[in-house]
């Protein structure tokens, strides 16, 4: 039969076409992302579908000296997400850590007008940002000139609000989101995040939630925890974004297989949730993450146990499970002598003699009941 055979076939021209370096999620719904320091590791187009820079987009790296801007390794970061098709995300605009250090000598309203230098310049030499991380732990890592920006003000956090409004005026095409870490499984932190969130969506100002999910928090937590963040977030009707994954796993050794564990717990609680539209981890090669025991691909391209369930994982692995055994006949058949014989005729077997009797006579044959093989 040839059916088969010609299927198979195509199974084979169709797997040839797919690049030897497909990434992970690739031609999935999903992107699934990484970090790209000062340059790009050779095998990063193996695996990952999207680009965050690890420092380069970070206002205090670009601009360290007062007018001097330094796009080197953003531009890097940048054109290779661009050259292969890969959503770019900026992180960040407004942070209160790794700002230019010379800002905090200046007054409030020349604080602001370099605020709105940097984002202006950052949206026109890099017009194809997808998303920008517009406000980076407005709860955790406190702004220390948010008066340049409307302080607290009525609402409490109007540094944040202008810090939106600004940056949709700057970069009206990119999805803004704001980031934070710690509140997965601090739900005081959690819902003041969420306060945030719900002044910003009523102004129409923000487009989507990260999420950090950094190890010193992921480690400790179970799935049903992460769900519950996960949910409490995706009630807000926005977009959620795993920003910046890295996992050591449970344990003071935080071996290799408890990495592993670890990850096959989580990870699919967050890819599999209808809110996350995708996630980024936070480095990957082992000696180049910013935690320690975080890597999950040795730094001579061997790949450690995370790095095997993940890519079995996202390929649908392991197989299903084989089709059950056809069900037994619920009544016995009817007994008899050997071969078959005895037994009263079905019911089944009359109709067909008297659908076989009406067919012979319309061809003009007569009918014969017995002692024939089908021709």
């Amino acid at each position: 039969m040839r059916f088969p055979l010609v299927m198979a076939g195509l199974a084979m021209i169709a797997c040839s076409a797919v690049p030897a370096g497909a990434q992970l999620a690739a031609g999935k719904e999903k992107f699934l992302g990484n970090i790209v320091a000062n340059s790009v590791p050779a095998n990063f187009g193996a695996y990952w579908n999207q680009v965050t820079p690890e420092n380069s987009s970070k206002w205090g790296s670009v601009e360290s000296v007062r007018g001097t801007m330094n796009w080197t390794a953003l531009d890097t970061a940048y054109q290779y997400a661009t050259a292969n098709g890969f959503r770019f995300k900026a992180h960040t605009l407004v942070w209160g850590s790794q700002y230019p250090s010379w800002i905090t000598g200046l007054t409030p309203a020349e604080q602001r007008a370099e605020i709105e230098e940097w984002m202006t310049l950052l949206a026109a030499r890099y017009p194809q940002i997808w998303a920008v991380d517009v406000v980076n732990e407005p709860v955790k890592t406190p702004l220390p000139f948010k008066n340049a920006l409307g302080g607290d003000g009525a609402t409490g956090w109007d540094w944040v609000i202008t810090s939106f409004q600004l940056a949709r005026q700057k970069f009206p095409n990119a999805k803004l989101l704001i980031n934070e870490y710690g509140t997965e499984n601090d739900a005081a932190a959690r819902n003041q995040m969420l306060a945030i969130i719900a002044l910003l969506k009523d102004r129409g100002l923000i487009d989507g939630i990260g999420i950090q999910a950094h190890a010193f928090n992921l480690d400790a937590m179970t799935a049903a925890q992460m769900r519950t963040c996960l949910d409490a977030y995706a009630a807000t009707g926005l977009d959620l974004y795993i920003t910046e994954l890295d996992i050591r796993g449970t344990g003071a050794t935080q071996t290799e297989a408890a990495q592993s564990a670890k990850y096959q717990e989580l990870f699919p609680v967050m890819w599999e949730h209808g809110a996350v539209k995708g996630v980024t981890l936070w480095g990957y090669i082992v000696g180049q993450t910013w935690l320690a025991n975080t890597g999950i691909v040795n730094a001579d391209g061997t790949e450690r146990a995370a790095t095997t369930w993940l890519k079995s994982y996202l390929a649908g692995s392991p197989p299903p499970p084989p089709p059950p055994p056809p069900a037994p006949p619920t009544s016995p058949p009817a007994s008899g002598g050997g071969g078959g014989g005895g037994g009263a005729p079905s019911p089944g077997f009359l109709g067909g003699l008297a659908l076989l009797f009406v067919v012979r006579r319309l061809v003009g044959h007569p009918a014969r009941t017995g002692g024939n093989r089908a021709r």
